[in-house]
């Protein structure tokens, strides 16, 4: 039981910290965009995708998906470099 209670506790706890996560990672994948962008244009087009699709879901509250569609976003960036 006490189990149980620790890890809803912590499960509570993480939600705020991933809604908090979205905006960063689109404020460095935006200062990215803006200060070095892709030279590729079907990579460009795809990070730009993935970036407005990470801002959905974190407006519609799915933070977890937020945080991992931004990931993938930030990891074509340092792929073509």
């Amino acid at each position: 039981m006490r189990r149980l209670a620790v890890f809803l506790f912590a499960a509570l706890l993480s939600t705020p910290l991933w809604a908090m996560h979205c905006p960063a990672d689109m404020a460095k994948i935006d200062a990215r965009l803006a200060s070095n962008p892709p030279t590729d244009a079907a990579v460009l087009a795809q990070v730009k995708e993935l970036r407005a699709e990470g801002e959905e879901l974190h407006k519609s509250g799915n933070h977890s998906k937020s945080v991992e569609v931004l990931g993938k976003a930030q990891q074509l960036l340092e792929a073509s470099e």
